[in-house]
C-alpha cells in the first residue's frame, strides 16, 4: 500500500439594425473608466500602471506555479527517488495517460509513434483502437515532440518537461482569472485579489499538485482564458480590429479547451445556454449572439477533425442546441417585439421550440451515426436526480464515487475562511438584482419606444458583467450537485468576488445609499478595501503557508515497487499470475508499454467508459477466492495474460436503498445482486462479469 511519511534526512437591448453598425454598447457608467492602456489610454501615466498591473499578474501566476511544484515535491521528494517511484506515483488514469507520453518518447520516430497511437493493441483486450480518436491525449503527444525538438535532453528529464509544463498552466490560470477581474471592474487591484484567492484557496481550486495528468489540469487554465476573451468581446467600444482579435482568440482557446478534456461538450452546453439566456432578455446582440455560437461549433468541429470524425462529437448536445438556437431565431424574425407579456410569451413559445427541436436534432444524429458513447454521462445525470436507485450498472458505479456527490458543506466554510465567501454573496445577490431589473426594462421596452427608452435600457447593465454573473451561477449550481465539477467554479469565483469589491458601479450603488457619494471616496474605499483585505490575508496565511512548505514527506510503496521491478526484468511466467490491485494497473501500463511487453499492458477495462465495445468487464475479479481461480475464468473468457488484483469493494456508498427500502451500508454482495442477477457467491467472495455488446 503507498503511503506518505516524514522524510527521515538529508488551482442592452438594441435594434437588429444598431446591432449591425455598432456592435458594442457605450459604457453603461460614467464612473467605470478602465485603467490603462486596457481602454486605449496611451498616455505615460497610463501605461506605467498598465505595465505595473501586468507584471504583477506574471508574478502571481509564477508564485502559484511554484508553489504546486514546490508542494508536490515535498510530498513525494520526487527529485531523490527512483525512475520507477515517480512513474508508480501517476496513480490511477495519470498513469495511463503518462505513459502515453513515455511510449511516443521512446519510439524510433516520431512518425512510428503516432502509428502506434492510431493503431494501438496494449489500452484494451483484444481490441485495436486509435488512440487519437478515443481519448483526448494529443497535449501527450505535442508534449513528446516537443521535447524531441528543443534541445534540452541534456538539461531536462523528460518526466520534469511533463510535470513542469503541467505546473505552468497553474500560472496560466490565475493570469486568465487575473485578467478577468481586472477587465470586469477596471482594476488591477481586482486581479491581484482574485490571483491571491485563488492560490489560498488551493484546496478547492485545485488538485494539481497530486494528480498532475488529469484532463481537467490541462483544459480548465484554456476554460479560463476563454472566459477572459469573451468578457474582453463583450466589453463596450471596442473597435473592428479588436473585436477580430478577440474572436480568433476566442476560437483558440476554445479550441484547445475542448481538445483536452472528454467533457467539453457539457461544459460548453452550459456556455451556449448562457449566451441563449442573454440573447432572450437582448443583453447580447444578434451579432454577437451568431459569433459566440459560431465560435463554440468551430472549436468543436476542428477537433472533430483531429480526432479521426470522431462521432461522439457530432452526437453531443450542444452542437444540437446551437443548431436548433440559430435556426428557430432566425425563422422567429418577430421575437424582440412587443409589450412585456407579449415577449414574455413569444420567449416561452421561442424556448419549447428550440428545446424540442434540440432533442429531435439530437435523437436523429444519434441514430443516424450510431452513437452510444455518452450513454453513461446521461444515466448517470437521470440517476442522480432520481428519487429511486437505478439499476444501471454504470450509472451506480459513478454514484457511489464520493467526487460525483453533492458539494461537502466544509468546502463553504474553508472559502469564508480565506474571506472569498463574504464578498462572493453579496456581489450575487446585488448584480443579480440588477440583472433582473435590466432584464425587465428590455422586455418592457417595445420596439416602437422611445430613442431614450431604448439608450436607458441598453446601459441597464453590462453585458460582460452579465455573462460572468450567469456563468459563476450556473457553474456554481453544477458544483453543488457534484463535487468534482467545483474546480469549474471556485476559480471564476475569485474573479466574481474580487469584481465585486473593487467595482466601481457597486460601491457607487452602496455610497448613493448611505448619501455619502463622491468621486474622491469612491477611489478611496476602490483602493483601501482590496489592501486591507490583502494584508489580513497576508498575516492570517503567511505563517500556515510557510509551515505547510516546510513539511517534508517521501513516497513510500515498497510493494508495488517490487512487483515492477519484477515485470521489467522478467517475462511472465505461464504458471504464476501476480497480485496487483486495480488502483495500480496503470502504474503496470507506465512500466510495461514501453518494453515490448503486451502481457502486461492489455487493460481488460480502463477508466475512459466512452465506448459500448468491451468485450468484457470484469469488475469484481479480484475478488475471487484465489489468483488461479481467475486465471481459469479468465482464460475461458480468452483473455490471456493479465494481472490480478485482490481488493475490497466497499466505496458504494452512494447508494442508500436496498430493494425493500431500507438504508445499508453499500456492501458488496448488495449492490452487486441489487444491479444484475449474475452474481456468484463463495462464502465471503462475490464476483460480478457484466457482458456488453460486441
Amino acid at each position: 500500500m503507498t503511503t506518505l511519511r516524514q522524510r527521515r534526512a538529508s488551482k442592452g437591448k438594441e435594434s437588429a439594425a444598431a446591432a449591425e453598425v455598432q456592435p458594442q454598447h457605450p459604457n453603461c457608467c460614467t464612473h467605470h473608466r478602465p485603467e490603462g492602456s486596457l481602454q486605449g489610454d496611451w498616455s505615460w501615466g497610463s501605461i506605467i500602471w498598465t505595465s505595473v498591473g501586468l507584471s504583477v499578474s506574471v508574478g502571481l501566476g509564477l508564485l502559484c506555479c511554484i508553489y504546486v511544484a514546490t508542494l508536490h515535491e515535498n510530498d513525494l521528494w520526487f527529485s531523490n527517488i527512483k525512475e520507477v517511484e515517480r512513474e508508480i506515483s501517476f496513480r490511477t488514469e495519470c498513469g495511463l495517460y503518462y505513459s502515453y507520453y513515455k511510449q511516443m518518447l521512446q519510439a524510433p520516430s516520431i512518425q512510428e509513434g503516432l502509428l502506434e497511437m492510431i493503431h494501438d493493441n496494449l489500452t484494451e483486450s483484444r481490441r485495436t483502437i486509435n488512440l487519437l480518436q478515443r481519448m483526448n491525449i494529443y497535449q501527450e503527444v505535442f508534449l513528446s515532440v516537443l521535447y524531441r525538438l528543443l534541445p534540452i535532453k541534456t538539461y531536462l528529464e523528460p518526466v520534469y518537461f511533463y510535470i513542469y509544463t503541467v505546473f505552468s498552466l497553474q500560472a496560466v490560470y490565475v493570469i486568465a482569472l487575473y485578467l478577468t477581474a481586472w477587465l470586469l471592474s477596471g482594476s488591477w487591484l481586482a486581479g491581484a485579489l482574485a490571483g491571491l484567492w485563488y492560490i489560498l484557496n488551493r484546496v478547492d481550486t485545485t488538485r494539481v499538485e497530486f494528480t498532475i495528468s488529469l484532463r481537467e489540469n490541462w483544459s480548465l487554465p484554456f476554460l479560463a482564458l476563454q472566459v477572459a476573451t469573451i468578457t474582453c468581446y463583450l466589453r463596450p467600444q471596442l473597435t473592428s480590429f479588436q473585436q477580430k482579435v478577440m474572436v480568433w482568440l476566442m476560437y483558440v482557446t476554445t479550441f484547445c479547451f475542448c481538445l483536452t478534456w472528454q467533457f467539453n461538450q457539457f461544459i460548453l452546453l452550459v456556455q451556449a445556454l448562457i449566451i441563449y439566456t442573454l440573447d432572450c432578455v437582448d443583453l447580447l446582440t444578434t451579432t454577437q449572439v451568431t459569433t459566440l455560437y459560431l465560435v463554440q461549433v468551430s472549436g468543436l468541429l476542428s477537433v472533430w477533425l483531429l480526432q479521426f470524425f470522431n462521432s461522439m462529437i457530432l452526437g453531443s448536445l450542444v452542437l444540437s442546441f446551437i443548431v436548433a438556437a440559430l435556426f428557430v431565431r432566425h425563422c422567429q424574425t418577430d421575437l424582440k417585439v412587443g409589450g412585456l407579456l407579449v415577449r414574455l410569451s413569444k420567449i416561452l413559445l421561442h424556448s419549447v421550440l428550440v428545446f424540442l427541436l434540440t432533442f429531435t436534432i439530437n435523437y436523429l444524429t444519434k441514430k443516424a451515426l450510431q452513437v452510444r458513447s455518452d450513454e453513461h454521462i446521461f444515466k448517470f445525470i437521470k440517476s442522480k436526480f432520481a428519487l429511486r436507485p437505478t439499476r444501471d450498472f454504470d450509472a451506480s458505479l459513478y454514484l457511489c464515487e464520493e467526487a460525483f456527490g453533492l458539494l461537502p458543506l466544509d468546502t463553504l466554510e474553508r472559502l469564508a475562511d480565506t474571506l472569498l465567501l463574504y464578498p462572493y454573496v453579496p456581489t450575487l445577490l446585488l448584480l443579480s438584482g440588477t440583472l433582473a431589473v435590466a432584464a425587465f426594462r428590455n422586455l418592457s421596452c417595445s420596439e416602437g419606444g422611445s430613442a431614450e427608452e431604448k439608450k436607458g435600457a441598453a446601459e441597464a447593465f453590462r453585458s460582460d458583467v452579465a455573462y460572468n454573473l450567469l456563468h459563476t451561477l450556473l457553474y456554481g449550481l453544477v458544483a453543488f450537485s457534484t463535487m468534482r465539477m467545483k474546480y469549474i467554479w471556485t476559480g471564476h469565483m475569485c474573479a466574481v468576488a474580487a469584481h465585486g469589491v473593487c467595482s466601481a458601479e457597486l460601491w457607487t450603488l452602496l455610497l448613493r445609499t448611505l448619501r455619502c457619494n463622491s468621486r474622491t471616496l469612491l477611489r478611496i474605499v476602490r483602493c483601501a478595501v482590496p489592501l486591507l483585505i490583502v494584508g489580513f490575508l497576508y498575516f492570517k496565511f503567511w505563517p500556515k503557508l510557510m509551515n505547510e512548505l516546510s513539511e517534508l514527506r517521501e513516497f513510500y510503496d515498497p510493494d508495488t515497487v517490487e512487483l515492477m521491478t519484477w515485470i521489467s526484468l522478467r517475462p511472465l511466467p505461464s504458471s504464476a499470475l501476480p497480485h496487483q490491485l486495480v488502483k495500480d494497473a496503470f502504474s503496470v501500463a507506465v512500466r510495461s508499454r514501453s518494453k515490448g511487453q503486451q502481457h502486461f499492458a492489455c487493460s481488460l477495462n480502463h477508466f475512459l467508459w466512452s465506448s459500448a465495445h468491451f468485450t468484457l468487464v470484469p469488475f469484481s475479479s479480484f475478488c475471487l477466492e484465489n489468483a488461479n481461480e481467475a486465471y481459469f475464468e479468465l482464460k475461458w473468457k480468452k483473455i490471456l495474460n493479465c494481472l490480478i488484483g485482490f481488493s475490497t469493494i466497499d466505496c458504494f456508498s452512494a447508494l442508500k436503498e436496498d430493494f425493500e427500502g431500507s438504508v445499508w451500508g453499500c456492501w458488496k454482495f448488495s449492490f452487486l445482486l441489487f444491479l444484475n442477477e449474475e452474481v456468484s457467491r463463495d462464502g465471503d467472495y462475490v464476483y460480478y462479469w457484466k457482458s456488453v455488446i460486441k
